[in-house]
């Protein structure tokens, strides 16, 4: 599914550099629920930034899906990340004037699918999240953890290889929280792959594998005992 060899990225700070990721080598297969953990300044949220195709590598490889991804136009990232990936960030990134309907459907629109079929495709993916009732209701109208799932059924609707998630949780109280991983590892159960960004370490331990970096170098890769959120919902 992916496949990283020796990622290096520095930043130009001044007349010097700021080298961020240091020969990070990082596979992920069909399946698997993976966290990256990591300090401020650790390189975790870089390592996201280009493994969503937002930021570029400066040296190594990165292959997703049998494809490299290096030295991508804009277009043809645009294309990738709505062909590959699904992105869930930590403030859900909804659209305020658009309602749950819209801000689901938006992504099948830059896929060329036709207005009826992206609401009901919209339709269908807010139904999943438990969310149908609410599919007319603005982002100001809903809670975070129904925003969050808002943003799930919109990372979902493209249906995507790869699930990204930002710090899905980190807005949320921690009864919601558990309520949304749960959901996760459904998703997961069901064969989604998901890498996730957390500096929780109860919701990290929901995953089945983490990833800790320290200045730029994963210090650590482990497969943990998955710990299932549905127990506290």
């Amino acid at each position: 599914m992916l496949e990283i060899r020796d990622l290096q990225k520095s930043y130009p700070i001044g007349g010097t550099s700021l080298h961020v990721l240091k020969g990070i080598n990082l596979s992920i297969k069909d399946g698997e629920m993976v966290a990256i953990m990591g300090s401020s300044g650790s390189g975790k949220s870089t390592l996201l930034n280009i493994i969503g195709m937002l930021d570029e590598l400066d040296s190594g490889e990165y292959i997703l899906d049998g494809l490299p991804i290096k030295n991508l136009t804009e277009k043809k990232a645009a294309l990738y990340r709505n062909k590959f990936l699904g992105f869930i960030f930590q403030s859900f990134n909804l659209i305020n004037y658009k309602n749950a309907l819209e801000n689901v459907a938006l992504p099948l629109y830059y896929q060329g699918m036709s207005r009826k079929d992206r609401q009901e495709k919209a339709l269908f993916h807010l139904g999943k999240v438990g969310l149908a009732d609410w599919a007319k209701h603005l982002p100001k109208e809903l809670s975070g953890g129904q925003n969050q799932r808002v943003a799930i059924a919109r990372a979902l609707a493209a249906n995507p290889k790869l699930l990204l998630a930002d710090e899905p949780t980190g807005a949320l109280d921690t009864t919601t929280s558990y309520e949304i991983m749960a959901f996760i590892q459904q998703l997961n159960d069901e064969g989604k792959t998901i890498l996730m960004v957390t500096h929780e370490e109860d919701i990290a331990n929901m995953c089945k594998r983490i990833v800790r970096l320290k200045d730029g170098v994963i210090m650590e890769d482990t497969k943990v005992i998955q710990v299932r959120a549905d127990q506290y919902v």
